[in-house]
């Protein structure tokens, strides 16, 4: 099982950047389908944006044009770049590992979770 470790987390003001890294260890990183989640307080749990093995993406419409997900496989990790962040990006973001593309379940290995905090 991969074990994930995100970082590049904190407090942004709107309008700005962040970069979320996942650090993956533990298993063939290549092989597995990577995506970011978000949860914000009171809210489930939902896809940010996926990259699966062979490189495909995808995004939940709200950052599409705003947030791009990539992967360096020759160091086992998949970034967020995070621009015009809003206020509604505001929440804990976890990285999540799983073999296949299913996304839309909730299954697979999970990192710690980032908080992101964007302010007016």
């Amino acid at each position: 099982q991969v074990q994930l470790v995100e970082s590049g987390g904190g407090w942004v003001q709107a309008g700005g950047s962040l970069r979320l890294s996942c650090a993956a260890s533990g298993s063939i990183f290549s092989i597995y389908s990577m995506g970011w989640y978000r949860q914000a307080p009171g809210k489930q749990r939902e896809l940010v944006a996926a990259i699966l093995s062979g490189g495909s993406t995808n995004y939940v419409d709200s950052v599409k044009g705003r947030f791009t997900i990539s992967r360096d496989n020759a160091k086992n990790t998949v970034y967020l770049q995070m621009n015009s962040l809003k206020s509604e990006d505001t929440a804990v973001y976890y990285c999540n590992a799983k073999i296949g593309s299913d996304f839309d379940r909730l299954f697979g290995s999970w990192g710690q979770g980032t908080q992101v905090t964007v302010f007016p």
